[in-house]
């Protein structure tokens, strides 16, 4: 398959690393000259124009900010038979669609940074195939029926970052009585990770049956969960914040 990227940021450089070896002839913009010259490095990938990119590919990952993919996009040479993705935040497909006539088989997703190791949640709206077939081998496919049900998941990406700095901070506290600073990072990081090792993703409450083992009345787990169940309040509150920017409808 040959498949160009538009825009060569940190997500695209691990969205092209996640396909490179497997059989496709790539090609990257050459917005972002620095990422772009370190991904020419791999024997499959080349560096061209978002002219050429665009011509030359059967499918297009679009990875550009908004506001720049309003100047640049309209003046490429899309063609009705090519298969065009958009990672782009802020940008509905009603918004994108005519930025890429008359290529009319558009699909959003979400790709995380780790999407070149595997496993990533790939919500996708609408799901015409396109993703699955770049990334569904290793990564988890989650269709959307509808924009504002994609959106919500672009609102619940968010929580990466939030539990993210809640393992720092247990690390850091860890730390403060450890004196070992690696050791209480790799600790809390994997204590984590453990829980989800093995699960298979599937909807079946999986998590709530974790959550449930480790809710013995008065053990350590309980009564720290207990504690911070305003957290989570809050974190509700949050979430909700993001549904103007979202185009959500109200709570």
């Amino acid at each position: 398959m040959h498949i160009g990227f538009i825009g060569t940021g940190e997500i695209a450089a691990c969205m092209v690393r996640a396909l490179t070896g497997r059989g496709h002839t790539i090609r990257v913009s050459e917005r972002n000259a620095r990422v772009a010259t370190e991904l020419a490095q791999l024997p499959d990938v080349s560096v061209a124009s978002n002219e050429e990119v665009t011509a030359l590919s059967s499918t297009v990952v679009l990875c550009l900010m908004a506001d720049v993919a309003e100047d640049v996009l309209p003046t490429l040479p899309f063609r009705a038979d090519q298969q065009v993705i958009s990672v782009m935040a802020d940008m509905p497909l009603a918004r994108v669609a005519p930025l890429c006539a008359p290529a009319t088989n558009i699909s959003l997703t979400i790709p995380l940074p780790f999407i070149d190791q595997g496993g990533c949640p790939l919500p996708v709206y609408p799901d015409s195939g396109s993703v699955a077939a770049l990334f569904g081998g290793e990564n988890i496919i989650v269709p959307c029926t509808t924009q504002d049900g994609f959106n919500a998941h672009m609102a619940a990406c968010a929580l990466s970052s939030a539990v993210l700095a809640e393992i720092q901070h247990t690390a850091d506290w860890l730390a403060g009585l450890t004196g070992n600073a690696a050791g209480a990072e790799a600790y809390v990081a994997a204590l984590i990770a453990g829980y989800f090792r093995g699960m298979r993703f599937d909807g079946s409450g999986e998590v709530q049956s974790a959550l449930d083992s480790l809710s013995t009345e008065g053990g350590f787990n309980a009564t720290l969960r207990d504690h911070m169940a305003p957290a989570r309040t809050e974190l509700t509150r949050g979430l909700d914040a993001f549904r103007p920017r979202l185009g959500l409808p109200d709570a």
